[in-house]
């Protein structure tokens, strides 16, 4: 991550919301106000953190999500001493996959959680779609999106140790719902 600056670049009195969803926050291993912290401190403006799971919504002149993931790792190497795995995606994307309502034409238990995984860089390729085991279905890959349905199972996160077989370790998971008010924040 060296080069990366430490302020962003803006074009004036342009700006974007975004969220960026971190891998594997914890309350235990990552205090709120210190994301906050690192984020302000990195040039984003208007930052929030949204429940106390990694959430972070700012607005930035940058619209290049890969530069903003870089500069907000950065900003967490420097102001906490470690990072955490960044996907940024802007509200707007994130408003037109929510209008979309992308779970609607899948047969989904109605118990079943909507989850939708992050991938943070652009795949090539990715496995056939749907995957359907243990009560876990990968349904579609939409974009650098991809919408799984799971019914919690006796073996634990089973949903987890597919998508990361299927797609890396380069991606972060939120329920739908966490989506929502992560940009209802925004």
């Amino acid at each position: 991550m060296s080069g990366v600056p430490a302020r962003p670049r803006r074009p004036a009195g342009i700006s974007h919301r975004y969220v960026a969803f971190l891998r594997g926050v914890t309350p235990q291993n990552a205090g709120m106000a210190d994301l906050k912290r690192c984020f302000e401190s990195a040039g984003f403006g208007e930052v929030r953190t949204v429940l106390a799971s990694g959430n972070v919504v700012f607005s930035s002149g940058l619209t290049s999500p890969a530069e903003i993931q870089d500069l907000a790792e950065h900003a967490m190497a420097i102001g906490m001493g470690r990072t955490f795995g960044t996907v940024v995606r802007s509200a707007q994307s994130l408003q037109t996959l929510l209008d979309a309502d992308p779970f609607a034409v899948f047969s989904v238990p109605q118990e079943a959680k909507r989850v939708v995984t992050f991938l943070r860089d652009a795949k090539e390729a990715g496995p056939d779609l749907p995957i359907e085991r243990d009560g876990v279905q990968i349904l579609k890959r939409l974009g650098n999106d991809v919408l799984t349905a799971y019914v919690p199972h006796p073996k634990g996160p089973v949903f987890m140790v597919m998508l990361e077989k299927a797609f890396g370790k380069d991606i972060t998971t939120r329920t739908l719902d966490t989506v929502r008010k992560c940009l209802a924040a925004a």
